[in-house]
């Protein structure tokens, strides 16, 4: 009887009552062009069809073996380290049943190990949005080019790329720091990776893809990822919890000088996280949430804070004084220049955000907007806050909207001023002016009828979100803002007509539901331009039929 074949890599696909998506995770393995592999499918106890459909697909390929756990675990730790205990390959992946490997992603990741003795191997992550099918690179930046690193302190931003599923380990390295999942935690792939970048003496980073991760941001909450649950106070419990966990480590594996540069890592991602979500949540979720994070961030370095933006500091700061209806506010304006809709200058000529000098020195360090200029930047960078006050549904499409201008740095001249409304679905832009009148200094107000059924579609139809924007003048120069809808008012849906020759579409105007909570388009084309003109448009925009197009008139010039 021969030896069966070691395999050179074992991929682990975990899976927990996902029976329907299990069979695309383990063939994206199966097609891999490198062969001699091993697939483990570990199921958490699923109750649904998991079972049956795993034991289908370990019966077509030989390569396949099935591991049930006795009972369920509620994470990913415990299926990934059963698979561990029974993995016969010198090389470990681990890939969720949700997600896909792209074809090369074994090979790219082998062959790094291969060129030289490293402890693992790691690439470039592509997000697919599975609502609208868009493809961004995770954290690009960090993956751009080829490198080989003599441990982190080489390069300590990694400690944002935390996924454990982009990576291949040597199994050698896992077993000779006992290096596995904590289990009965969530965020374990953020305290694994840290562990992993700690311990590693060397690694290297790819730019290949070698995962495929599809993310569902507005899921359900039956169906949403830990990360997708930022509305539980729970997972913001789990989330410290976690970070409590890695800056223990850091002092006991001798990294403490890494502090700062974790610490960052928490506050530009982690907890910038909830901090765009503070609009979307109620006062008496805003306490808890500040009595969760306070503690921690007191423990965070100095220096972790100074390396942030303004305005993230200014959430940050205001969340630590419990100032959190003025957190709500400066939240919608997070990553887009949204003004406050006051400043207060103290007697020494500072300017801090809201209606008063903070009370303490830490708060004023945080608050603090002197060094953004905003009286005497250009006006085109000028920060301005554009808000709607009232909403009426009039005819058809139609809605009239009441704004009102925040300019607290008093960049406008006293007078009504000049502003128009710009909307752009398709390739044309729809202007609608209207004028802002003085309500007192630095606030103006006015009205402006917008009707989505002016603008001009493309024949093919158009689908898709726009965010209306307000365009301000002065002197030649213009400046464009978001425009922030109330969050409570219910959505209107409505079927227009278009004079322009497209065909009708389903048009709904929405407060967007997450960020900023902007006013909110969306386009849905109904009838033949949905079924036929849209697709026949989308065919004929792919790259390679635009290049068979050009060859063919260039063949009968």
């Amino acid at each position: 009887m021969s030896t069966p074949q070691v395999p050179d890599v074992t991929v682990t696909v975990i899976v927990h009552n996902d029976a329907e998506r299990l069979p695309r995770a383990v063939e994206s393995v199966r097609r891999q062009t490198h062969r001699n592999l091993e697939i483990v499918i570990s199921d958490d106890h699923s109750t649904d069809d998991t079972p049956r459909v795993a034991r289908e697909l370990a019966a077509a390929d030989p390569r396949i073996r099935c591991l049930r756990l006795p009972e369920n675990s509620g994470g990913c730790s415990a299926p990934r380290n059963r698979a561990l205990e029974i993995a016969r390959a010198p090389y470990l992946m681990f890939l969720d049943s949700d997600d896909e490997l792209p074809p090369g992603a074994v090979a790219s990741l082998l062959a790094a190990h291969r060129a030289r003795d490293i402890d693992f191997a790691m690439g470039a992550v592509r997000r697919i949005r599975v609502d609208t099918g868009r493809r961004s690179t995770w954290m690009p930046h960090l993956v751009g080019e080829h490198r080989t690193l003599d441990g982190i302190e080489d390069d300590p931003r990694l400690f944002f790329e935390h996924l454990s599923t982009s990576k291949m380990y040597a199994r050698a390295f896992l077993d000779r720091y006992d290096l596995r999942f904590p289990e009965g935690i969530h965020y374990e792939d953020q305290l694994f990776s840290a562990q992993a970048y700690c311990l590693a003496k060397r690694f290297t980073i790819i730019p290949e893809p070698v995962y495929h991760w599809y993310v569902a941001p507005y899921a359900g909450s039956d169906a949403a990822s830990i990360s997708n649950q930022r509305h539980l106070l729970s997972n913001v419990r789990d989330r410290i919890h976690v970070q409590r966990l890695i800056d223990a480590f850091l002092v006991e594996s001798g990294h403490e000088a890494l502090r700062e540069d974790k610490d960052h890592k928490f506050l530009k991602h982690d907890f910038r996280m909830y901090a765009g979500d503070l609009p979307h949540r109620d006062d008496e979720w805003l306490a808890g949430f500040a009595d969760l994070v306070n503690p921690y961030l007191e423990t965070l370095a100095p220096g972790a804070y100074a390396r942030l933006p303004r305005s993230e500091r200014v959430v940050l700061g205001l969340v630590r004084d419990r100032r959190l209806s003025d957190a709500r506010l400066a939240a919608r304006g997070l990553g887009h220049c949204v003004a406050p809709r006051t400043l207060t200058t103290d007697a020494d000529g500072r300017t801090y955000w809201g209606d008063r000098v903070p009370g303490s020195a830490e708060a004023r360090r945080e608050l603090d907007l002197t060094d953004l200029e905003l009286e005497t930047r250009p006006f085109f960078g000028a920060q301005f806050r554009h808000e709607i006050t009232e909403i009426t549904h009039g005819a058809g499409a139609c809605l009239d909207l009441t704004v009102r201008t925040y300019d607290p740095a008093r960049r406008l001249p006293v007078g009504p001023q000049r502003a128009s409304l710009l909307l752009s679905p398709g390739r044309r832009r729809l202007t609608v002016p209207f004028r802002l009148e003085p309500v007192r200094p630095g606030v103006f107000e006015g009205r402006v009828r917008l009707d989505p059924a002016a603008a001009r579609l493309p024949l093919s139809g158009f689908a898709g979100v726009r965010h209306p924007l307000v365009r301000l003048s002065r002197a030649g120069q213009g400046n464009s803002g978001l425009l922030l809808a109330p969050l409570a008012f219910p959505p209107v849906t409505v079927r227009v007509p278009y004079r322009s020759g497209a065909a009708p579409h389903r048009v709904t105007m929405e407060p967007e539901g997450h960020g900023p909570g902007r006013l909110q388009i969306r386009w849905a084309p109904v009838g033949v331009t949905a079924h036929v003109l849209r697709p026949l448009a989308l065919h004929l925009a792919r790259p390679r039929v635009r290049r068979a197009a050009r060859l063919v008139a260039s063949a009968l010039r």
